[in-house]
């Protein structure tokens, strides 16, 4: 049965409500990512599943996995996890790169009870954190291999986690050794902790039946997914089976997804566009994804020979940040044939308008963008794919999915919906949207009531919706600074900043980059008496904040911050004289003479507002400003 059956392919708004028309229970979706699996692997056993390219280079040779085989490993993989004692309370998680044991892990953890996913890239202590949270029983990460550092961070890792009591190692030896058999792990415990061969002990399970007899019901915790990049407290999101099953439905469903296309992915498995987007709404539909490196986009194969890998696989979507598609406008196509390629998706930061027009001039694919967040599953908004794409919109809302913009009160709770055209808060409600972070405390301001005691999700995200319902975001509510897709909690760059001696106040904000969309900088005012100059503060915020892409690429001494009434930090002030620095040094470099002034437009949001002495430069200076986020008008 074709679970796609009569939902029409969205053009506009009215195409939305049309899918809305029949209720979602009528679809009948599955209860769990397992009977999701199931019922691919009944319908599309020898179709290909998974292509794994070690490099992400045409020139790997591919691992493939079926359908009926990826469903077998994952099977066996969650009565291994359920051997070891992870139960839905007691997850297994994963410190991995992009491997196909990595979906084992997933989808076999989530079977035997759920899984938890770790971003490889933080430093010990904030995995301690994670899994001491979310009370992890089992650790999968990779055997010691040259060039990577995860056994020593396990080894790290594993004495302070007091729930851990088995550590799997995967060991990356299978691709790059003919032959190579599993054998015992190394070393064979870490303190009291035993340590096993995750390919040894997964090969002794049964790969068709779950030994433990779980039925699994759709409000069940499936995973967890921590908030906040690499850097910053994390907030752990809990998704349930519902939440899961629901996105993986609906992806192809606004896609158009057929049994047979491919999907290339480059994100990151840790996340939730990596493991919903490119990876189980995708076999909802019987399509094939093509794992391309395990690192992803960071294997530094991958990019420079990225159109004769769409070229080989016949790739039909790939999903990337701001950062991917800038990157790629340095690739030449060189007459590799990239037809194949329906769309190409981006999220996580805003596209800028000229890194848009320029990609879709060179390759002729159409990027949708989009908008969604952890806490929603991964999707929410989309430009439609049979209609307008407008540049510079975050798109429709997604069928069965409350999303609006909202003028919140000064008592947290909706006021009124904002009239079209007025800048408020993103909030949302509906099937995608998780039961609430599992630290109790992090849900405070997380949630908005509106009059009919309804709870919406409060997103922290400004924007604005036109007479069509398209979205235009407008800024965040949030400070996070979103360096490529990252995104960065500015108070762990402050709290390290202020840890020298001559530091009184600090306060981190994101400037705008031409390839970052924007990159962290740092606010100083320094204690009376003391002297330091900027470049010494630029090298101890190197060395002392924890994660190298939340190090402040720029510090500032200022003789004042600037502040609200009550004396918190005015940040926008600081974000306005970034911006203002920013493109008054690339107009200078174009050769460009003008002013720059950055403020708040109450309809279009941070505006930077460009005053030229020569008229005659008009088009130099929007050639300068062109890659930048930020909004300006040239006058």
């Amino acid at each position: 049965m074709d679970p796609f059956a009569g939902v029409p392919r969205i053009a506009s708004l009215r195409d939305v409500e049309a899918i809305e028309r029949t209720p979602l229970a009528a679809r009948n979706l599955p209860a769990s990512t397992y009977e999701v699996l199931r019922e691919a692997a009944a319908g599309h056993g020898d179709a290909p599943a998974l292509t794994f390219l070690l490099q992400g280079d045409v020139a790997d040779a591919p691992v493939r996995i079926s359908y009926r085989e990826f469903f077998a490993r994952i099977t066996q993989a969650a009565n291994l996890f359920h051997r070891l004692g992870v139960r839905p309370d007691a997850p297994v998680a994963y410190v991995l790169p992009n491997l196909p044991e990595t979906h084992e892990v997933i989808w076999g953890g989530e079977a035997a009870g759920s899984v938890c996913a770790v971003n490889p890239l933080l430093e010990p202590a904030h995995i301690i954190e994670i899994l001491k949270a979310v009370k992890a029983r089992v650790l999968v990460t990779l055997a010691p291999f040259p060039g990577t550092d995860l056994w020593a961070k396990a080894e790290r890792i594993a004495a302070d986690v007091p729930t851990l009591a088995t550590v799997l190692q995967i060991d990356l030896a299978q691709y790059a050794q003919p032959g190579w058999r599993p054998g015992a792990p190394t070393p064979e415990h870490l303190g009291a902790i035993p340590v096993l061969s995750y390919q040894a002990e997964r090969l002794r399970e049964p790969g068709d039946r779950l030994v433990s007899g779980r039925a699994i019901v759709a409000g069940d915790i499936a995973s967890y997914f921590h908030t906040g990049g690499t850097t910053g407290a994390p907030k752990i999101a809990p998704h349930t089976h519902a939440n899961e099953v629901f996105m993986a439905w609906l992806l192809p469903a606004l896609l158009g997804t057929k049994p047979g296309d491919t999907f290339l992915c480059g994100l990151p498995l840790f996340h939730v566009n990596g493991v919903m987007v490119t990876g189980l709404g995708n076999w909802v539909a019987g399509a094939h994804v093509l794992l391309a490196g395990a690192q992803g986009y960071r294997s530094p194969k991958l990019l420079p020979g990225f159109w004769n890998l769409v070229e080989r696989y016949r790739v039909n979507y790939f999903s990337g940040v701001p950062t991917v598609y800038s990157s790629l406008l340095d690739v030449p196509l060189a007459g590799a044939d990239v037809s194949s390629l329906r769309y190409a998706i981006c999220g996580a930061a805003p596209m800028p308008p000229e890194v848009f027009r320029r990609f879709e001039a060179l390759t002729g694919v159409k990027i949708l963008e989009g908008y969604g967040l952890t806490e929603g599953t991964t999707a929410s908004v989309l430009n439609p794919p049979a209609g307008e794409r407008r540049i510079g919109a975050i798109g429709l809302r997604a069928p069965y999915q409350q999303v609006k913009v909202a003028v919140i009160g000064g008592d947290g709770r909706i006021a009124r919906d904002a009239a079209p055209g007025e800048i408020g808060v993103v909030v949302m409600r509906g099937p995608h949207v998780f039961p609430g972070y599992l630290n109790p405390r992090d849900n405070a301001g997380a949630w908005a009531v509106d009059d009919g005691g309804a709870r919406w999700l409060n997103t922290g995200d400004l924007a604005k919706t036109d007479a069509d319902g398209y979205l235009w975001l407008a800024g965040r509510a949030k400070d996070l600074i979103i360096r490529g897709g990252h995104n960065i909690d500015p108070q762990l760059i402050e709290e390290a900043m202020c840890r020298h001696p001559a530091v009184a106040i600090a306060a981190a904000v994101g400037q705008p980059d031409a390839h970052a969309g924007e990159v962290p900088i740092c606010f100083v005012v320094l204690r009376e008496g003391a002297s330091v100059s900027e470049a010494e503060l630029l090298e101890f915020g190197r060395s002392h904040v924890p994660e190298r892409a939340a190090a402040p690429v720029r510090v500032e001494i200022m003789p004042a911050m600037p502040v609200t009434a009550v004396g918190k930090i005015f940040k926008p002030t600081l974000r306005y004289r970034a911006i203002e620095k920013v493109y008054g040094a690339a107009l200078a470099e174009a050769g460009v003479a003008a002013k720059v002034a950055v403020g708040h437009d109450p309809s279009a949001g941070t505006v930077a507002r460009v005053t030229l002495a020569d008229a005659a430069q008009r088009a130099m200076a929007e050639s300068a400003l062109a890659r930048y986020t930020v909004r300006f008008t040239l006058d």
